[in-house]
């Protein structure tokens, strides 16, 4: 497959030799992959946009997952903020919740937008919204953070694992917050090289987080989980917008992440076997909403 950039240190030199944007380079590597053209490309991505913004606003409205784990806690957060006791401000927090009414909607079997998986689907929309409100960009930019996001989770993709069953979820949650997090930086001015800072910052306080859901659904922890991730795109990309850098190349810090995730036990990588899957909580709720008969079989066969 031809490609302009197949890690990330070639997508920032080709984006600082020819003085364009991540999002750019990503556009145009788009049609040199899929031969369309860059109205078609572009019109995929605005349409995804869509996809978000109504993932967005109906979780917002208060939605539940028919297991019962899920559910209501995006607007929990929004009227905590409305209180004005928000210790983490109203940009973090508007992340979060934004973030959870996505994967709230997921649970719930509505559409959302993979960004990079359905697991982790919350955190690059739920922190578009927030940054929407403080930065102004116009609808293009918007879908030019996505593109930048994009460009990052194609180099994770062909490089490391964006599955949980692969790589726990240090590659899904952990990926979406550092693609969000260059996508921030690059729509606040930062240079590729920051979103790139940013990106390794966020990834290296995700390496080694688990994929244990709870009953074996993309509920629990998923949803928190793509809270946090959001929280700390924001702060990842404030740092690398403060100068703050990392000292391990990006590229080195996603194949530690790969070698993290080919080196953890079946248990943690979404077989619902391990962690907090199997907490005493964790099987009752199982035996719950699946029957005790069918969990002691399980447990058997395993």
């Amino acid at each position: 497959m031809d490609v302009l950039f197949s890690n990330v240190k070639e997508l920032v030199a080709l984006a600082e030799s020819q003085n364009k944007p991540i999002s750019e380079i990503m556009i145009e590597q788009e049609i040199l992959i899929t031969k369309r053209t860059r109205e078609e490309i572009i019109a995929q991505m605005d349409n995804n946009l869509t996809v978000m913004e109504k993932a967005v606003e109906r979780g917002l409205q208060g939605v539940h997952s028919a297991s019962g784990l899920t559910g209501g806690d995006a607007v929990l957060i929004q009227k905590y903020m409305a209180s004005g006791k928000s210790l983490c401000g109203d940009v973090v927090m508007d992340a979060v919740s934004k973030a959870v009414a996505t994967n709230e909607v997921n649970a719930a079997m509505g559409t959302i937008c993979a960004t990079p998986t359905a697991g982790a689907a919350g955190i690059v929309p739920g922190t578009l919204f927030a940054v929407k409100n403080k930065l102004n960009p116009t609808r293009e930019q918007m879908i030019n953070y996505l593109f930048t996001s994009g460009a990052f989770g194609f180099v994770v993709a062909n490089n490391a694992s964006i599955s949980g069953a692969a790589g726990g979820c240090q590659a899904e949650t952990g990926s979406a917050g550092s693609m969000a997090a260059a996508a921030i930086v690059e729509m606040a001015g930062g240079t590729p090289q920051q979103s790139a800072e940013a990106f390794s910052i966020v990834m290296k306080n995700m390496l080694g987080l688990v994929c244990d859901p709870v009953a074996g659904l993309v509920e629990v922890p998923c949803v928190k989980r793509n809270a946090m991730g959001a929280a700390k795109a924001l702060v990842g990309a404030d740092m690398a917008l403060a100068g703050v850098v990392s000292r391990i190349p990006t590229d080195e810090v996603i194949e530690a992440m790969h070698k993290i995730g080919k080196s953890m036990p079946s248990a943690l990588r979404e077989t619902a076997k391990g962690g907090l899957a199997a907490t005493p909580t964790g099987k009752a709720l199982e035996a719950k909403i699946f029957g005790k008969d069918k969990v002691d079989s399980d447990t058997v066969n395993s």
